[in-house]
């Protein structure tokens, strides 16, 4: 049987942090499906196919990586691709806090869902995109935290 992961967020940007999430994960499942979502909160600051094609070309056309975009419940898209896991990184316990209500929240609406969560390697815990961005937006060189070239 196929394992299938739905790694959703933002990504605004991807970072090489997220990269490593999806590469660390390919040693658990068959497919990841990074699903770049609508965050009702938050303006994109990078273009969305841009950064469609910049994580396509992380992965240099990886059989086992999918790009998507959705604008639903990620719980329903997990059933749409018949995904039983839910893919997230952890870098510290804040995170851990607002990804386990996610997670029970996101096992309610969809029972047969699990959510996995992996660390985020040291050497990349302390980048956040809102920082990223931040950087970038006044001039800073943002190359060593992303796995492409802008």
């Amino acid at each position: 049987m196929k394992k299938t992961a739905i790694f959703p967020g933002s990504f605004d940007p991807f970072t090489n942090g997220h990269q490593d999430i999806v590469l660390r994960g390919l040693n658990l499942f068959d497919e990841i499906i990074i699903a770049i979502g609508h965050n009702t909160k938050k303006t994109r600051y990078f273009k969305l196919n841009a950064m469609i094609d910049y994580i396509r070309m992380a992965f240099d056309n990886n059989p086992g990586i999918n790009v998507i975009t959705y604008n639903e419940l990620t719980a329903s898209l997990a059933k749409k691709y018949d995904a039983k896991f839910l893919l997230r990184g952890l870098r510290n316990t804040t995170d851990f806090e607002y990804e386990n209500s996610i997670a029970e929240i996101n096992k309610h609406l969809n029972p047969d869902l699990e959510s996995v969560f992996l660390i985020t390697s040291p050497e990349y815990a302390f980048i956040r995109s809102s920082i990223v961005r931040e950087v970038h937006l006044y001039g800073g060189d943002i190359s060593d935290y992303l796995p492409y070239a802008l």
